[in-house]
């Protein structure tokens, strides 16, 4: 399936972009890729370029590179036949941001696979920032995609994104490749939970979002686990096995704009704790008060842009 994504948008003259870790999913990606290229499953374009454009998935694929006696099977070391796991015609591993950029300036179709895998920082983004308003080029997702990330919102099918302050409209084709989650299922979590002697005092269920999270801590409780998804700013007590405070429920939670990402979130709640650092400080000294406003009017300067 893969292999058809790439093959139809090379075909049309476009790059595929994919979003990836950079630990982990980018080696499986070029594990798959390795394996394509010797059977020869892309046809419009059976010596396509790969580039892997993030300093520290080359850097983990590096690692791979050595001796793997030890880490993998013979059978597995036999099946590569002297080649490397990762390594195959047509790869490119990019160190510098000049050989980044340059990737955008060069019409060649290819394969980029960059970080961050949800899109929300990194070298990505000026690859979607020139290849997004491209009919002819794919953006293929191959993990999961948080709510409120830029990777959210483009699997949601938003028309345009904002990137480095310009507005950019959305025509690539947006996949959303599954299969390829390094995540285990129910079952899988619960087979793992349910090896642990003793069993764990308390389960907190903190990943994936709210409503499977509190389906799940149910699910564990059904099974003879005490466990429940905390809510935002609660506070629990690992000693006593107590919670302190409950913090708020999700429809009590801060308000946060919307489609924005977790980064911007984050730096809104700062903000709004900013307000009660200040609010705490009515009264004090006018030379403190002095000084506390000069440290945030410098910060405002140096990020009002």
């Amino acid at each position: 399936d893969l292999a058809a994504i790439i093959d139809e948008t090379l075909g049309k003259g476009g790059n595929v972009i994919i979003p990836s870790f950079a630990v982990g999913r980018t080696q499986e990606l070029l594990y798959f890729i390795r394996e394509m290229k010797e059977q020869g499953l892309v046809k419009s374009a059976p010596n396509f370029q790969v580039v892997v454009d993030s300093p520290l998935a080359g850097e983990a694929t590096r690692i791979f590179s050595g001796d793997l006696h030890g880490y993998l099977d013979e059978e597995a070391i036999l099946a590569l036949k002297g080649g490397a796991l990762f390594q195959f015609p047509g790869l490119t591993i990019t160190e510098s941001s000049a050989e980044s950029r340059a990737l955008n300036e060069d019409k060649t179709p290819r394969v980029i696979i960059s970080a961050s895998g949800m899109c929300d920082a990194g070298r990505i983004r000026h690859h979607l920032k020139h290849n997004l308003w491209r009919p002819e080029c794919a953006v293929v997702f191959v993990g999961y995609q948080a709510e409120g990330s830029l990777g959210r919102r483009l699997l949601n099918g938003v028309t345009s994104v904002k990137l480095f302050g310009e507005e950019i409209a959305v025509r690539a084709r947006i996949v959303n490749f599954h299969g390829l989650s390094s995540h285990a299922d129910r079952d899988g979590l619960l087979r793992w939970i349910e090896h642990f002697t003793p069993q764990p005092r308390q389960v907190f269920v903190v990943h994936g979002e709210a409503e499977v999270a509190d389906l799940y801590a149910a699910t564990l409780r059904q099974r003879g686990l005490e466990a429940h998804a905390p809510n935002y700013e609660e506070v629990y007590d690992l000693l006593s096995n107590q919670m302190l405070a409950p913090g708020l429920p999700p429809e009590k939670k801060p308000a946060t704009t919307p489609g924005a990402s977790p980064a911007y979130q984050r730096l809104e709640e700062v903000g709004r704790k900013l307000m009660e650092v200040i609010a705490h400080n009515k009264g004090g000294t006018n030379k403190d008060l002095g000084k506390f406003a000069d440290q945030l009017r410098a910060l405002i300067e140096k990020w009002d842009r």
